[in-house]
């Protein structure tokens, strides 16, 4: 009779044990392993994207001005993006204002000195989603021998399929104070504000090629 009470014991604690600790879910893992892709790498659309400026000008008011030449690379590996390594370069001698004099006062060294530092770049380190396809970028951003970090508000727009294979759309966009990188132009006008502003806005309209 005691026999079996203690069998009966050691049944009740096993099973007792066995529900605190339960077998690992077996559909759970293979989900995560599924939720794990190939590397997947897009390169940039140039005839669809654009690299463009805003500063205030006389205080009052504000010129425009893009990069022509331009390039970049961006892969991951999982569906959201969220471990995206991301590269981008530009070359300062395509600044464009639509005005010769005023292109060629910001490639000399006031500005960019372009003969010097002929390209820029932005090394992502981190794509952190936000929900409705909105992202924040950081990483480090380099102009002239400055090289600092930047965070961009990113929205997604999607994905598209075509016979020329998939595509991918993001608006990036930053402030950034230019005296940080050395663009160190700083007359002042009458009124004692800067001609040019030192706070100047990024905006970056990317389309992406799926590499095949």
């Amino acid at each position: 009779m005691k026999r079996f009470f203690f069998s009966m014991m050691a049944i009740g604690a096993v099973t007792v044990l066995a529900a605190f600790f339960p077998k690992q879910n077996k559909q759970a893992a293979v989900s995560t392993e599924a939720a794990v892709q190939t590397p997947v790498k897009w390169t940039v659309d140039k005839s669809h994207t654009n690299v463009k400026f805003a500063v205030t000008h006389m205080v009052v008011a504000e010129t425009e001005g893009s990069f022509k030449v331009f390039d970049g690379t961006v892969e991951h590996t999982k569906a959201d993006w969220s471990d995206a390594k991301i590269n981008f370069s530009v070359d300062v001698n395509s600044i464009d204002t639509d005005n010769e004099n005023r292109d060629k006062h910001l490639k000399g060294d006031d500005f960019f000195n372009a003969e010097k530092f002929p390209v820029m770049t932005f090394v992502g380190t981190k794509f952190t989603p936000k929900g409705n396809n909105k992202y924040e970028l950081t990483g480090n951003l380099t102009i002239r021998d400055v090289t600092k970090p930047v965070k961009f508000d990113v929205k997604f727009g999607g994905i598209a399929t075509s016979t020329r294979g998939d595509k991918a759309g993001f608006k990036a966009t930053t402030t950034i104070n230019r005296f940080d990188y050395n663009l160190k132009w700083d007359r002042a006008t009458e009124a004692g504000g800067l001609v040019v502003g030192k706070e100047v806005e990024v905006t970056v309209l990317l389309e992406l090629n799926k590499a095949k």
